[in-house]
């Protein structure tokens, strides 16, 4: 007789609903940090873009959770973001707690996200609030994407792949489910980041604006990755649908992945 499925692996399967272990998220928390990104009478349709385009999760914050017709997450999940800052503030990298893991719960959540920066003047205090988060997840079976920069003071090269497999190692070593980075430069150093990491790593970003979005896409797949996180890319693009749709053909399609190379030194 099979095991019984935890509610961690419950939520995981909604999170990769399109193909099992690919993950395709459509982060759209940034009205925190931005300023709004669409009308509040247009935010519906534009959630309904991005599911019809093929979204596994869309991230927004607990009071946007609450807009959102609960029709539209009939067929894609839901992650709270439960870290914020602003441009405004003394230090925009001061990365804080504004959220529960419980309130995620009440609100039909399949996972929940915290933002560090490491390398950040408030690194510390960041850290601990991702244990206490985890330790939630554990409690609640709640899926935890970590959102894991190199930014900050310290910081001179945010892209450095030695940097990033320390950043994902970061997460699963404090108990992240998937964690998210930036991508490396080269992009073909991002097969070495991803296998020194026992979770899956999704890319952010899609890349700088001028580069393809699905030629950076295919290379993430291809270097192993578990998929993609991508915001503005998606919902500034004058057809929202059309640039998921051209994503999710190749994170939710059969890509051949490459042999992982050895790992980056500094990962090990």
């Amino acid at each position: 007789m099979a095991a019984p499925c935890t509610g961690t692996e419950v939520r995981l399967a909604r999170l990769s609903r399109h193909r099992e272990g690919r993950f395709l998220f459509v982060p759209m928390d940034h009205s925190v940090a931005d300023g709004p990104i669409v009308s509040a009478a247009g935010f519906n349709d534009l959630v309904s873009a991005v599911v019809a385009g093929g979204a596994d999760a869309i991230v927004v914050h607990k009071g946007r959770a609450r807009a959102i017709d609960p029709a539209l997450l009939r067929h894609c999940s839901l992650i709270v973001q439960l870290s914020a800052s602003t441009p405004h503030s003394p230090d925009a990298d001061a990365k804080v707690l504004v959220g529960t893991v419980e309130e995620a719960v009440r609100l039909g959540a399949d996972a929940v996200s915290v933002h560090i920066n490491m390398g950040s003047d408030t690194e510390a205090r960041q850290l601990a609030d991702l244990g206490t988060v985890s330790r939630a997840c554990q409690e609640w079976a709640m899926p935890l994407l970590a959102m894991v920069y190199p930014r900050g003071p310290r910081i001179a090269d945010p892209h450095d792949p030695a940097l990033l497999a320390h950043a994902v190692n970061l997460a699963a070593d404090l108990g992240a489910t998937l964690v998210k980075t930036t991508w490396p430069v080269p992009m073909t150093d991002l097969a070495a980041v991803v296998a020194s990491c026992p979770i899956p790593v999704l890319v952010a970003g899609g890349g700088d604006q001028d580069a393809d979005l699905t030629a950076f896409a295919t290379a993430a797949v291809e270097a192993g990755c578990g998929g993609l996180a991508v915001g503005r890319r998606v919902f500034l693009s004058p057809a929202p649908t059309a640039a998921l749709k051209a994503l999710a053909s190749v994170v939710h399609a059969d890509v051949q992945v490459r042999a992982h190379p050895r790992p980056v030194d500094a990962a090990v």
